[in-house]
């Protein structure tokens, strides 16, 4: 059986531990990394698509990294309790015309008993930005230690 620590029920420590790693592992844009986390029938509903198990939350993020290039990820804890966690996050991102976007939301977790997400609800929100209006300049991949958050950002 699959399991990924921390594992619920959560304590303020383990929840934004949890965010922390989603946080990092959609920073790496791999959707075979990011899937495992998953639980293999997770359920989504992310703006209007409503992808359903591991296979298609691939499919899914295959298609969103090939559009959102140079996509880098903040990610928050909201609220927290037993097995659910509440998530607000921005991220900036440009297509292939070179027009950036900060994209704002919130997000809804249940995970199970592993620790494996098994229910990802998405709102979303994208602003059209200047290049001179990004907030998020670290190199591609992981958010350093020492970048500020959303709340230090005033986002």
């Amino acid at each position: 059986m699959e399991s990924k620590p921390p594992l619920p029920p959560f304590s303020e420590e383990t929840a934004r531990q949890k965010v922390r790693m989603a946080e990092d592992a959609w920073n790496s844009r791999d959707p075979a990394r990011v899937v495992q986390v998953y639980t293999p029938d997770t359920l989504w509903r992310n703006r209007a698509e409503f992808p359903q198990g591991r296979d298609a939350v691939k499919a899914f993020l295959e298609r969103k990294w090939a559009r959102e290039l140079d996509y880098r990820l903040i990610k928050e804890l909201w609220a927290f309790a037993g097995n659910r966690l509440a998530v607000r996050f921005a991220y900036e991102w440009h297509d292939d015309s070179g027009h950036w976007c900060r994209s704002y939301g919130n997000e809804n977790w249940e995970f199970d008993d592993n620790g494996l997400m098994r229910r990802r609800y998405a709102s979303i929100n994208d602003l059209p930005i200047a290049q001179e209006q990004r907030l998020f300049h670290w190199p591609l991949g992981r958010r350093p230690d020492d970048h500020p958050g959303l709340s230090e950002l005033g986002l």
